[in-house]
């Protein structure tokens, strides 16, 4: 037998064994899905979407803004006074 007949019979020994093992796992699957029954199908449940409403900004009236600005001043002179 040359070396190149060699080679092929091998490899189409190679292609037939994999075919084998193929169909046999194949049919290994198809035995376990039977005894395990039908498929049951698990319902998938839907999540609500919250909706968000954006709040809009309101700018402040004068008087708020001068209590803002007391407030402001009279903790940094608190800070500065104990340090």
């Amino acid at each position: 037998m040359s070396h190149a007949s060699m080679l092929k019979a091998r490899r189409q020994h190679q292609k037939t064994k994999k075919r084998l093992d193929v169909a046999a796992k194949q049919a290994k699957r198809l035995a376990k899905q039977a005894l395990a029954g039908p498929a049951v199908k698990k319902e998938k449940v839907k999540k609500e979407k919250v909706k968000t409403e954006k709040v809009k900004k309101v700018k402040l009236t004068k008087e708020e803004l001068g209590r803002q600005d007391a407030k402001k001043s009279s903790a940094g002179a608190g800070k500065k006074g104990a340090s």
